[in-house]
């Protein structure tokens, strides 16, 4: 029997990688598959592939904070859009590799906390502070994850991963895999799904 996967790339500073977030673990729960998280540095691959965030075009920027929200509601999840953008995510990222890397059972409440002070709450996660008193409540030691997160080993797992992306053809955030099909955009879930249940 053939294992489905789904390979996801993402960035937790991308509005459409969240909601993708929130619907993923459905998707493959409902067609037995596997999710398999990749956590990149958009920031990278914009600058390798010469991208920019669709937010930056004055006419689109508004347009697509209300396509994400019909997108929040027809999903059912709570989706605010966060006045802070565009959002550093380099720390970020690292940590949620670092946790991956080393505590992979806390990855997911990680990113749940993260994805949570970035898309609903919202929070200013630019500074420092803020992302200290979001660790904690969480019930991580931010000094603890600043530390792992700023290990060599981490840093390279993260730009690897990001290259590996590019080297795929990935140009934005999120992207999925399935087959080595790639599919760009939590808008295109409902071919992630068919890609899936074409392998039941």
């Amino acid at each position: 029997m053939t294992t489905k996967t789904v390979e996801f790339y993402f960035d937790v500073g991308s509005p459409a990688a969240y909601l993708a977030y929130t619907q993923l673990p459905h998707v493959c729960a409902d067609t037995g598959a596997t999710l398999v998280w990749k956590p990149m540095l958009l920031g990278g691959v914009f600058q390798a592939t010469g991208n920019h965030s669709p937010a930056e075009i004055a006419a689109k920027g508004p347009y697509l904070t209300e396509d994400l929200k019909r997108f929040a509601r027809r999903y059912g999840v709570p989706f605010v859009h966060n006045p802070h953008f565009p959002i550093n995510t380099l720390l970020l990222m690292r940590g949620a590799t670092a946790l991956q890397m080393r505590e992979p059972e806390r990855f997911g409440d990680y990113l749940a906390a993260v994805f949570r002070a970035m898309w609903v709450e919202p929070r200013n996660l630019n500074d420092a502070a803020t992302v200290g008193a979001m660790l904690t409540e969480a019930g991580f030691d931010p000094h603890a994850m600043l530390a792992l997160a700023g290990t060599q080993a981490v840093k390279n797992q993260l730009k690897a991963i990001t290259e590996e992306a590019v080297g795929r053809g990935v140009f934005g955030a999120p992207t999925m895999f399935v087959d080595n099909q790639m599919y760009w955009g939590q808008d295109r879930l409902d071919f992630v799904r068919e890609a899936l249940e074409r392998n039941t």
